[in-house]
């Protein structure tokens, strides 16, 4: 590349990476960070100012940076490394298991436990009693199966590792027998017949997408089949001229032919939802109740504990699973499963578990209280005091998310703002990059905010970012 005299004029004024490295052993700041983010950092800020020089968009009229402008933005890069990327956001989308934004919260009691498990050694895979070596899935199996009524339990990575590890375990090389309608496709392009080819499973698939029954699942038996597998719609539904086999039906065409059957439930739950005036989604113990040999769930969705992949059913299938090598590689570590048992322990009691436990106290919690906080959000913002800002409080329902009663629609309240002269795309942005960032939508011009997934002690941090964006914006 030729180099006009300009160019050559500001390259030759540019610092090089040792003056500013001496530089910065001259600042505090620098002597409590790693050299080598210090020095990517230099390299970096350097290397952008003799880009930019190159690219003929410095001029060689204009001021070069100088020591303490280049340290500034040095420092900038340094912080901006170090900084976690996993950062807290503050959910005011209405969607109560939001998948992008970290599906459920923990309960307070979960927290505690994961705390405590964290900073010190504990009896993971240490059997006290007999003081030998002992199997890590003892610490939730009791509770499970007290919980579903199942005979064993156990549990891996997530749900999608539980239908892997199972159809591994029950029908490598072999036939599974699953409804068309039921060949679901969830969030990351997880399929179940993808699952399945993996798995090394054989896919028989049985009657339409509407309508499959129960004689369908029986003709397509033969010798070579090794299991029927029901996979529960979590995330669409089909409506109109419809008809699936339920799980009982399912159960006693197995044991008539001496098959097992496996349920995936998706997104599972220990709390029957209709009790709160929602759709009816079948429990992990209607589930056990029906006689079915395994059955997968979520951890981290309706049940609102930490990812993982729950496996529950008859303790010889359980063993076969859990002697499958594939195991070893899905586990969990120690904090999901301390995590996973405080959840858990709450169950023990269905009116604590829904108070104490996030998902299940957002879903659950009445419309009056859901208008209280909309209407103390919308106070503090009009006491901005900032004539342009525009605020109403607007009826929009909110959602299960994480794959869940996907045609149930919660009412609730969100607060609705706009400001004038601005769009509400610049208030999104904004709003996106407050630290914490505060996720809403953008319905008709408006920045909406649905306050049954915000929580009381946010409300002055929306307030606060909502101040910093007009006080920028008015400058």
């Amino acid at each position: 590349m030729k180099l006009n005299e300009n160019q050559r004029m500001s390259l030759k004024r540019l610092p090089g990476v040792d003056y500013v490295l001496e530089l910065a052993k001259m600042d505090p700041f620098f002597e409590q960070q790693p050299r080598a983010v210090v020095l990517r950092s230099i390299r970096g800020a350097v290397g952008d100012l003799r880009t930019s020089i190159l690219a003929g968009t410095h001029g060689a009229d204009e001021t070069p940076p100088s020591d303490a402008e280049i340290l500034d933005e040095v420092r900038r890069r340094v912080e901006k490394i170090l900084a976690p990327h996993l950062i807290r956001t503050v959910n005011a989308t209405g969607i109560v298991v939001h998948t992008n934004l970290g599906r459920s919260r923990l309960a307070a009691a979960a927290i505690a436990n994961l705390e405590m498990i964290a900073g010190r050694y504990s009896n993971l895979e240490f059997d006290l009693a007999a003081g030998a070596r002992g199997l890590r899935y003892t610490a939730v199996e009791d509770v499970l199966c007290e919980l579903t009524g199942a005979a064993a339990g156990m549990v891996v990575n997530n749900n999608a590792g539980a239908v892997l590890l199972c159809l591994e375990t029950l029908a490598r090389g072999r036939t599974v027998i699953v409804s068309r309608g039921e060949l679901v496709e969830i969030g990351g392009s997880f399929r179940i017949p993808d699952v399945m080819a993996r798995s090394g499973a054989v896919l028989r698939e049985v009657g339409t997408t509407n309508r499959t029954h129960l004689r369908d699942y029986e003709a397509a038996i033969d010798d070579d089949t090794a299991l029927l597998l029901k996979v529960h719609r979590s995330n669409f539904s089909i409506v109109g001229f419809t008809k699936e086999v339920a799980l009982p039906e399912l159960v006693d065409l197995g044991r008539r032919h001496r098959l097992p059957v496996m349920e995936d439930l998706g997104s599972g739950t220990f709390v029957d939802l209709s009790k709160f005036g929602l759709a009816k989604e079948p429990t992990v113990q209607e589930s056990v109740a029906s006689g079915a040999d395994v059955i997968t769930f979520s951890g981290d969705k309706l049940l609102g504990g930490p990812q993982g992949g729950l496996i529950v059913g008859h303790r010889p299938i359980l063993e076969r699973i859990r002697q499958n090598p594939i195991t070893r590689a899905l586990r969990i570590d120690k904090l999901t499963l301390a995590a996973l048992e405080s959840t858990l322990n709450l169950y023990r009691d269905e009116n604590r578990a829904v108070a104490a436990i996030p998902t299940l106290n957002m879903i659950s919690q009445p419309l009056d209280a859901v208008d209280r906080r909309a209407q103390d959000l919308a106070r503090r913002l009009e006491q901005i005091g900032d004539r342009r800002l525009q605020v109403d409080i607007i009826d929009r329902p909110s959602r299960v998310g994480g794959g869940a009663l996907p045609l149930l629609e919660i009412p609730s309240k969100c607060v609705a703002v706009s400001v004038d002269g601005l769009s509400a795309n610049a208030l999104e942005n904004a709003m996106r990059a407050n630290s914490p960032p505060v996720i809403g939508r953008i319905e008709e011009q408006l920045f909406i905010m649905d306050v049954r997934t915000v929580q009381d002690d946010e409300l002055p941090l929306i307030t606060a970012a909502c101040a910093t964006f007009l006080e920028g914006a008015a400058a």
